[in-house]
């Protein structure tokens, strides 16, 4: 019995299950493998990393989805999607990315449609929709937290969580973005990604109105690099591990981003709430049985050390 990688529930004999397909488009009839190796989609990206408009370090290529050949194409330009293969130097990437961002899904937060798809050596690539596009051209602003604050990509660790708070200011609801912001800060911290630097943060403009933008670079790090010793990219309350409790809601929740007790407890409760069904995800998701073990021990401990 097959497991649908968009949906992650039982497909039968098929590859994918029909509301994984519909999640891409309704007339899709199926969804042919990427028809290039992990290796070949890294040289791709290299090849074309001078014409394509998707920053980062890590591989990336721009796809459309062709509903007529059921396939998703890479492109050079007007791309919709991001492709992500497998990493060559961490094991399982796409695997992680996919079930952390359906992990920040099931607490409320924003994230665009993804996925994992096949390749033609049998490898995943993680797929997402591009939230910076509409139309077949209209491209929304997005602005990182790097190009907010003045920094660049060589400064994007040399900030701090409350100075990252500040730039919610320039939101047109300031107070629903904060809340927003805390329940991302204390998902990264739960999930381990310790890579939640200046540029893993955004603001968009859609509907005349600014506000922070859809979850995106969701990875559990900390199983990746196993020998790190920090929790959080940027700092907050001076310091980046050991975070506590007291850091999270008093500190953080409440002095800095000016949080009422009956919304920091909603965040909480919503968060606690979820935690089964994380052990659910990460026991039906594609890692490996040995990184679904990792996961959910840090999720554990993670949990415990703040109350929930």
């Amino acid at each position: 019995m097959n497991r649908c990688p968009i949906t992650y529930e039982e497909c039968g004999q098929t590859n994918y299950s029909r509301k994984g397909l519909n999640l891409l488009s309704g007339q899709l009839a199926n969804l042919e493998d990427i028809p290039y190796s992990a290796q070949e989609q890294i040289e791709q990206s290299v090849a074309r990393a001078g014409r394509m408009s998707i920053p980062g370090a890590q591989p990336k290529l721009s796809a459309r989805l062709s509903v007529k050949n059921n396939r998703f194409e890479v492109v050079d330009m007007n791309g919709r999607f991001i492709l992500k293969p497998q990493s060559q130097i961490y094991n399982n990437v796409p695997e992680n990315e996919d079930l952390t961002m359906k992990l920040a899904k099931t607490v409320g937060l924003e994230t665009p449609v993804h996925g994992l798809v096949y390749c033609n050596d049998g490898s995943f690539t993680y797929f997402i929709k591009r939230f910076d596009r509409i139309g077949h051209k209209d491209k929304l602003a997005v602005e990182d937290f790097a190009q907010l604050s003045g920094s660049t990509r060589d400064t994007k660790y040399e900030s701090s969580m409350e100075k990252a708070a500040m730039l919610l200011n320039y939101c047109t609801f300031p107070v629903i973005e904060k809340m927003k912001f805390f329940k991302q800060t204390l998902f990264a911290f739960l999930i381990g990604n310790e890579d939640m630097h200046l540029k893993n943060f955004s603001l968009i403009t859609r509907n005349s109105k600014v506000e922070l933008s859809p979850l995106y670079d969701q990875i559990n790090t900390t199983i990746l690099l196993l020998s790190s010793s920090e929790e959080m990219a940027l700092p907050l309350h001076g310091k980046k591990r050991n975070l506590t409790k007291n850091d999270f809601i008093s500190y953080f929740a409440k002095d800095r981003l000016k949080l009422t007790e009956a919304s920091i407890q909603n965040v909480l409760k919503i968060f606690r709430e979820q935690l089964s069904h994380w052990k659910q995800w990460i026991d039906i998701s594609f890692l490996p049985e040995k990184q679904k073990k990792d996961y959910w021990e840090l999720v554990e401990d993670r949990a415990s050390r703040i109350g929930l």
